[in-house]
């Protein structure tokens, strides 16, 4: 152990004593930790960004069931296609067993509050991932009587109310009214506020910062996405619920041709009772649907899986496009220090024909020399792990992104993993070259 610690201590002198040879010689190894540490920090950041509107539009294990056209074979019976209705809600729920959840929607396009005013089932909350921050969701009374009430996402709140100020101060407008295409409604609810990390982390950035001055409360015009959250987030803060039956008898009841009602839902969303019997489940539910529509075919089922494959896969190769730039790097840096310790032999072929003259073995000069590669690359790798928080930093001011760059502790270890790799097989041949240096020819070199 002393033995090991006495010639770290004199790579590092040697280090110290050539301190600008050593710099360009490390600059290969720094720039390729720089890389491979910054680079795994931008793909983290670009996972959990993926990963954030995947939750945000209800998990891996949510199935959307479509309407299509029926097929060829049964063009026949395209005007008895009974669409979806509740009649296909209460079937699955009490025959698909491995549906654990089954939301309806009715929604209503086109009006004067917002883009999409939905009439749901209370299922929604967990179907879609929503947290009710204020007030209340819909009881039983508020379905049965039709209540006119409804819930809100924050973004209808900032249009109407005001959006909160930099002091973080909300407004929370339970109990005031709306009108809903003329038609008055009460909330009695508001779900959370929707972001990606990114969004957070910016607006409590924003509460620390002096409060500017300002005429009136703060308000935020305009139907535009704003704050970078993306479609998905956006879309949850900019909806209103109200109840199933409220949406029917006031919006519904006569929308249908000739003022006959229209039984259609607008959606039916699953979530399936285990990921990993994913298949299982949507057969049961296709045969549940064809006995309901009576062998007519006019439905589809989509899922996340398509979406979940294709995040893996660029997650996949933007890992290996980063792996390879940085594996490049190091192996250059591997070239500059073996280059520079058959320079440094060359300079101390007679201090090691002495060292051997006093009986130091072959296989410590190997030792010593290995070493010190092992350090120079190492020092290396802790300069390059400082220089790449730096370089996340820089990434994160000159091309903000919608997820900030992520360091992570298992990217850094295999950063220095690597680089102690490098020092260890650029440092072997001139490690074997010292070590086979006769001492008597040493001694003469001049």
């Amino acid at each position: 152990m002393m033995n090991l610690l006495n010639t770290i201590m004199v790579g590092l002198k040697e280090i110290w004593a050539h301190k600008f040879r050593s710099l360009l010689t490390m600059l290969g190894i720094i720039l390729g930790v720089a890389s491979l540490v910054g680079m795994a920090a931008i793909v983290k950041g670009m996972e959990n960004g993926l990963k954030e509107a995947m939750i945000a539009m209800g998990g891996a294990d949510k199935v959307l069931l479509d309407e299509q056209d029926v097929p060829a074979y049964q063009e026949h019976l395209a005007e008895e296609a009974p669409g979806r209705t509740m009649v296909d809600v209460m079937a699955l729920r009490q025959s698909a067993p491995l549906i654990r959840l089954v939301s309806p929607e009715m929604a209503l396009n086109n009006c004067t509050l917002t883009l999409g005013d939905k009439m749901v089932n209370p299922s929604v909350l967990d179907m879609n991932l929503h947290t009710l921050q204020y007030g209340r969701f819909f009881t039983d009374i508020d379905e049965e009587k039709a209540n006119s009430v409804c819930v809100i996402g924050t973004g209808i709140r900032d249009e109407l109310f005001g959006a909160p100020d930099k002091t973080g101060q909300e407004i929370v407008p339970i109990g005031e009214q709306v009108l809903i295409n003329g038609q008055p409604f009460t909330i009695v609810g508001m779900f959370a506020r929707y972001e990606s990390e990114q969004d957070r982390k910016e607006r409590e950035l924003a509460k620390m910062k002096a409060k500017e001055k300002q005429i009136g409360p703060a308000r935020k015009r305009g139907w535009g996405r704003g704050g970078g959250g993306g479609w998905a987030f956006w879309r949850k803060n900019y909806t209103v619920y109200m109840p199933m039956n409220t949406m029917w008898v006031r919006f519904r009841s006569a929308a249908g041709l000739n003022n006959i009602p229209d039984p259609r839902l607008s959606d039916i969303d699953l979530k399936v009772a285990n990921l990993d019997r994913l298949e299982p489940a949507l057969q049961q539910a296709r045969n549940v649907l064809l006995m309901t529509h009576r062998g007519i075919e006019d439905f589809s089922f989509r899922t996340q899986e398509n979406q979940i494959q294709s995040i893996d896969s660029q997650i996949r190769n933007a890992r290996l496009s980063g792996g390879i730039i940085a594996a490049i790097s190091l192996i250059v840096g591997g070239i500059g220090i073996m280059n520079i310790m058959l320079a440094s032999i060359n300079e101390r072929i007679r201090e090691i024909g002495i060292c051997k003259a006093m009986g130091a073995t072959g296989l410590a000069i190997f030792l010593q020399i290995l070493v010190e590669s092992i350090v120079v690359a190492l020092v290396g790798a802790l300069a390059g792990l400082v220089a790449s928080f730096g370089l996340v930093r820089l990434l994160a001011v000159v091309s903000p992104a919608q997820n900030s760059p992520v360091i992570t502790p298992l990217a850094m270890l295999v950063a220095v993993i690597f680089s102690a790799c490098v020092g260890v097989i650029a440092g072997l041949f001139p490690a074997f070259k010292a070590a086979r240096l006769d001492p008597i020819q040493a001694l003469r070199y001049e």
